[in-house]
């Protein structure tokens, strides 16, 4: 193996582990909040954490930070600043950088708001999920349909021009009607981006445990094919498996993930990858905030650290590179991997026999057939 981490991007992630309430379908790193934020306590354990990574040094310019959770608007405008500034000190800002934080409705404060446009945040995630309020309800979301008109009002009275809405279909008891209606009103809204996508029980939460009576296979895919339109014919091009955008407005920090780029992750349970001239390794912080605080600023805030195998390299990477629409380039593969494509041609050849893989203007892509059977696609890398 052999690669030049000067031409793989560098991006930084950011966690923030705290909610009002823990969703019931909700699998992420997030606690629910007793007492106030430790905000000052945290924002310092971040701080010490990114001076530890950058033991070994980062030149690289980055092109995407990503304040995610939890929920990071519960923290103050001044307390994102604070991260924000310690993070330009040390490392190298690209002068378009995209800067992204989460927000959900019900956690917003007009203020905050314009504090965290001040502080540089150029671009927020906001977690509607639906808008419709029964269907809320039934998520154990804190938020109404009228704190998600609030919370856009707000970010763009703020000078936001770049908003994600997150919308999921196949709620529970969700008819294909109910779907096309909270998508629609989605769409009123305007934003930017969109992320829509399938709810999906996952282990080791409520709905798992005691799962609520979700739409079958056939109506969750016929939402899937009405919103597809429905979002084409507004405007959003759809770029990967369950991401659209305006021109211009897709995720560059997401779309640095799925081109297997390089990412440091700070905060509580933050996953990073980082490819050196012989290797690239894997590190993820410890899950409890109360654990990752104590060690922050050392090694005992690691929770796991590997290096991956050659072997295991075919797989991370077309794990991800094909859940975009246009797929990858053999360069890219190169690049990123510091494997040679023949590595996979064999594969590739057999998926592409298959007609699950299609080669087009030199992209490795999914075909419509692929796109639909993407976990089986991908599995044959294994």
């Amino acid at each position: 193996m052999s690669l030049d981490p000067a031409a793989i991007p560098l991006a930084l992630y950011l966690h923030f582990p705290w909610c009002v309430r823990k969703c019931p379908y909700c699998d992420f790193n997030s606690h629910g909040l007793r007492g106030e934020v430790p905000e000052d306590a945290y924002v310092e354990a971040l701080i010490r954490d990114l001076a530890f990574e950058l033991a070994q040094p980062e030149t690289r310019p980055v092109g995407s930070i990503f304040m995610g959770g939890g929920t990071p608007s519960l923290f103050s405008g001044r307390a994102i600043g604070r991260v924000l500034e310690a993070c330009a000190a040390k490392l190298n800002f690209a002068p378009d950088i995209e800067i992204t934080l989460e927000a959900n409705p019900g956690t917003v404060d007009a203020a905050n708001f314009r504090d965290y446009r001040a502080a540089g945040v150029n671009r927020l995630s906001i977690g509607v999920q639906s808008l419709n309020d029964a269907m809320l309800k039934r998520l154990g979301r804190i938020h109404g349909h009228g704190d998600v008109v609030k919370t856009v009002d707000v970010a763009r009275g703020a000078g936001f021009d770049n908003l994600n809405l997150d919308l999921m279909y196949a709620l529970p008891q969700q008819t294909e009607a109910e779907a096309e209606a909270d998508l629609r009103a989605a769409i009123a809204l305007a934003p930017e981006h969109l992320s829509y996508y399938q709810l999906t029980l996952e282990p080791n939460t409520e709905f798992a445990a005691r799962p609520p009576p979700l739409p079958d296979d056939d109506s969750a895919w016929t939402m899937q094919l009405a919103g597809q339109a429905l979002l084409a014919a507004a405007g959003y091009a759809q770029y990967e498996v369950s991401a659209y955008a305006r021109p211009g407005r897709q995720c560059r920090h997401n779309r640095n993930y799925w081109q297997f780029g390089d990412y440091l992750g700070i905060g509580a349970g933050a996953h990073g990858k980082r490819s050196f001239a012989d290797r690239i390794e894997r590190r993820a912080r410890h899950k409890l905030p109360r654990s990752y605080q104590g060690g922050a600023g050392t090694a005992a805030a690691i929770q796991e650290q590997r290096r991956l195998d050659a072997a295991e390299l075919p797989f991370e990477f077309v794990m991800n590179a094909l859940r975009l629409n246009e797929g990858f380039t053999p360069a890219l593969f190169e690049t990123r991997s510091g494997l040679p494509i023949a590595a996979v041609a064999a594969t590739l050849a057999a998926l592409a026999g298959k007609g699950l893989i299609e080669q087009v203007d030199g992209h490795h892509r999914p075909t419509s057939l692929g796109r639909a059977h993407l976990n089986t696609l991908v599995a044959e890398f294994l």
